[in-house]
């Protein structure tokens, strides 16, 4: 799939997700066979540029792969100012926010709140292409609400402003992430507009993704919580797109070392305080299916050093060998 003169090398992205796609989680899905990985949503508004937050999301140090940041806001000349600023810092794709569900983006009047005002995603979108020469993508959801799903009219304003992508989560803003995701509005959208289309939304495994691919004709897939605790996805699914068949599953050591190495990137990203705090959540994702890390996890959340995790981790991949 290309994105305006830029060529994925598989149709399988990393969806931006806040806290968790930093540069280590990118790195290493990008490792693990996606095509391209969104960055964490930065803020339009200027004044949070100089935070530790922002400069950290801004942190594309030796990454390797398509730079795409994705911004967020509500007013078009801020969200120009911020495309230009974030191109200016290296991006080589700007990703506009219009799925995100959360209470604290869309009462600011961003995200999928978005969608309840087509004149301003219309307004938002223009000034956005017109201020950078990279390519322009944006993220929606199907619509406001199951009543209200306008996601055809807005992949049509998209389309006609100069969106060269666009990728859809098939929920509504007042689904969150209830339910099931539904792809006959994703398909919709596909048949409807000319522009790459990535489907999004309960892509948990190579056969589903198959699946999603052939119904909705996408050209791509988009995956979020599914790669939370198993970067490998993009390993398994891009196997089975490519060859049909699923792969043998990744060698038990070359799992435990990429735990490690995940978990020593945020300590070394983020510094040791903070990184031991982040290493947290992503340690209790890659062990959530274990039953002999129910009782690891609650020991590793209480530990504050980042060598004392590594040598948990250590002591505890030797434990269940």
């Amino acid at each position: 799939m290309d994105i305006g003169p830029y060529t994925l090398p598989a149709p399988l992205l990393v969806a931006p997700m806040a806290g968790v796609t930093d540069r280590p989680f990118r790195t290493l899905c990008l490792r693990m066979g996606a095509g391209m990985a969104v960055s964490e949503m930065m803020s339009s508004n200027p004044r949070l540029r100089d935070s530790d937050k922002s400069r950290r999301r801004m942190d594309h140090e030796g990454e390797t792969g398509i730079r795409s940041v994705q911004i967020a806001g509500a007013d078009p000349a801020l969200m120009a100012d911020a495309a230009r600023f974030n191109v200016d810092q290296g991006a080589q794709i700007i990703d506009i926010n219009m799925g995100c569900p959360a209470k604290k983006v869309n009462k600011k009047m961003a995200g999928s709140a978005l969608l309840q005002y087509p004149e301003l995603v219309e307004a938002i979108v223009s000034a956005v292409v017109e201020a950078v020469a990279v390519p322009v993508t944006l993220k929606i959801r199907t619509g406001w609400d199951p009543e209200h799903r306008n996601g055809v009219q807005i992949a049509r304003i998209a389309e006609h402003c100069g969106i060269r992508a666009l990728a859809v989560h098939g929920r509504t803003r007042a689904c969150m992430y209830r339910g099931e995701a539904e792809y006959d509005t994703i398909r919709a959208i596909k048949q409807a507009v000319s522009i790459p289309v990535i489907a999004n939304g309960d892509i948990n495994s190579p056969q589903k993704a198959r699946f999603v691919l052939d119904y909705t004709g996408a050209d791509a897939v988009m995956i979020g919580r599914a790669a939370q605790g198993r970067p490998w996805i993009f390993r398994e699914i891009r196997h089975f797109l490519e060859q049909g068949t699923l792969p043998a599953p990744l060698p038990r050591d070359q799992e435990r070392a990429m735990i490690r190495e995940h978990v020593a990137a945020l300590h070394e990203f983020y510094g040791e305080v903070m990184g031991a705090r982040i290493a947290r959540k992503h340690v209790g994702w890659y062990l959530q299916e274990s039953d002999a890390g129910r009782d690891f996890r609650s020991d590793f959340n209480a530990l504050e050093d980042a060598g004392q995790q590594l040598d948990a981790l250590e002591q505890y991949f030797a434990n269940i060998a």
